[in-house]
């Protein structure tokens, strides 16, 4: 299994690191649960009175490459 990093990210500034990662055996399921994240992360901070636009996981495997960017408000299906 190839380990992958969900940075956390406000716009282009990077908030939060992702120095362990979590093991998936496919990208799609690390996107899969990135995206469970985000969805779960928006619903806490919209609750709290915050706004999500621009609060994104940047998902990169092991070496460094970005698989993808997964806007919270895209994965709380507000966009």
């Amino acid at each position: 299994m190839a380990r992958y990093f969900f940075h956390l990210r406000h716009g282009e500034i990077t908030i939060a690191e992702d120095l362990e990662g979590l093991e998936f055996p496919t990208p799609e399921m690390a996107i899969e649960e990135a995206t469970k994240a985000a969805r779960e992360m928006a619903a806490e901070m919209i609750l709290a009175g915050h706004r999500v636009e621009d609060q994104e996981f940047e998902i990169r495997s092991s070496d460094g490459a970005v698989l993808k960017i997964v806007p919270f408000i895209s994965a709380a299906g507000l966009d």
